[in-house]
């Protein structure tokens, strides 16, 4: 028999018992999926490239989503993709496998809003690749809220602005067949930047007629609201078209573009993209190309940096971060990457901050 003084005591030592942080696993400061031997596993990451926690994925990786407070994060997996887990990032267990709804599949990105109450994951509709943002309840055990218009085709990532209520949706234009990544209507691509809150769409970007094949992917948002994009091409490589965007909210985008020698590795192929800590320049990142590039606030090209096989990129303590293929982690400052950090693992794409 339950007392009314077994009761209070319970309450108050479980109201008493600390909850969980990011402390709890080493205080990562991002995470990263890898490939490591035949495995694929999601690890923590301290400004100075060390890992602090790691735990198993059931198949490749691609971005995360790390919980605001709580030591929980979602790994996706590559784009159009079939799972994402929740993980508790202390024990290594999966809490929940999220299900899309039947004729969705999962995008690649996702993100936790509203103070973590909130998942928002970037989906498309299986058939015809048509748009969607998913929304999940998470205190309420990741229950499906509904879902949201992205206004595009094959949305892969997306980003909250700095007013807390809209969403900023990187709409890549292409359709892929129900089952793989087999482009379908790279004729008649339309790729967009949407901007849309719960209500709906407030403001759709798109690109000139002939850079239509510029598929749009991957985001970066400063804190004034200016939004960063970054770019693959889906048509001759030799057009050497630019690769990264800049958009500001009611004006029309500004495309930046490297001197044409620095162009040409590049491949056409814009993996990850980043502002700087101060917000005073942006870089895009290419692992088809071996190169970062580094543009100023206004689009100007401020030079390359030389690192093989790199993709991931996010912002460092003084520059920025970046990852590659062969297990490094790199710390780029004034133009120069150095390497801080090595791993035996295949970083994948990205490297998300907490």
């Amino acid at each position: 028999m339950t007392t009314r003084r077994h009761f209070l005591a319970t309450f108050l030592a479980a109201a008493a018992t600390p909850r969980l942080t990011w402390a709890s696993v080493g205080s990562p400061s991002y995470i990263a999926a890898a490939k490591e031997g035949d495995d694929y596993a999601l690890f923590g990451l301290t400004p100075e490239g060390a890992i602090t926690f790691r735990v198993p994925l059931p198949a490749r990786g691609h971005a995360g989503a790390g919980h605001p407070t709580q030591p929980i994060a979602v790994a996706f997996a590559r784009r159009p993709g079939n799972y994402a887990i929740v993980i508790d990032c202390v024990s290594g267990s999966i809490l929940q496998h999220l299900q899309a709804p039947e004729g969705n599949h999962f995008n690649g990105h996702g993100l936790y809003v509203d103070n973590g109450r909130i998942l928002i994951t970037t989906e498309q509709r299986s058939s015809d690749s048509a748009g969607r943002l998913g929304l999940w309840d998470v205190e309420n055990g990741y229950s499906r809220l509904g879902e949201l218009d992205t206004f595009g085709v094959g949305p892969h990532d997306v980003r909250l602005m700095p007013d807390l209520r809209t969403l900023v949706v990187a709409n890549g234009g292409i359709q892929t067949d129900p089952g793989g990544r087999t482009p379908l209507n790279v004729g008649a691509m339309q790729p967009n930047l949407a901007y849309l809150t719960l209500d709906g769409v407030e403001e759709i970007v798109t690109l000139e007629a002939d850079l239509h094949f510029n598929s749009i992917r991957h985001l970066a948002v400063r804190d004034d609201g200016l939004v960063a994009f970054a770019m693959q091409w889906q048509d001759d490589p030799s057009y050497l078209p630019p690769l990264m965007g800049l958009h500001r909210r009611g004006s029309e985008p500004i495309l930046a573009q490297a001197p044409l020698s620095d162009e040409y590795p590049m491949q056409g192929y814009a993996g990850s993209i980043a502002f700087a800590p101060d917000g005073s320049e942006v870089a895009i990142s290419s692992p088809k190309g071996g190169r970062l590039h580094r543009f100023d606030e206004n689009g100007a090209f401020l030079g390359a940096v030389i690192q093989p096989d790199v993709c991931g990129l996010v912002a460092g303590t003084d520059g920025y971060l970046s990852s590659d293929g062969f297990g490094n982690i790199a710390a780029v400052r004034d133009g120069i990457a150095t390497q801080i950090a090595q791993h035996l693992v295949n970083w994948d794409n990205h490297i998300i901050a907490l």
